[in-house]
């Protein structure tokens, strides 16, 4: 069952845009500066979190063919006998 793309990437990239401008507020930048740097953050995160996520996705379904594949060996090969 592979995994939601988009709502996982959307939650990280919030959480990373709400972490980046806390810290940048905290080091006592100015609101354009935070927002900015917040906006940035966000955005790799959600393309970090888009291609780790589809690489999961990938080597699941990978190893759900596989996983049919084998049934489908054996249930073929225990009819032959």
């Amino acid at each position: 069952m592979p995994l939601n793309i988009r709502s996982i990437a959307v939650s990280m990239a919030v959480v990373s845009f709400f972490g980046i401008s806390f810290i940048a507020w905290l080091s006592g930048l100015s609101p354009f500066t935070c927002c900015k740097r917040a906006l940035t953050g966000a955005l790799l995160s959600y393309l970090a979190v888009v291609l780790a996520v589809k690489a999961v996705n990938a080597i699941i379904i990978s190893a759900m063919v596989e996983k049919q594949m084998e049934r489908h060996k054996e249930s073929k090969g225990a009819g032959e006998n």
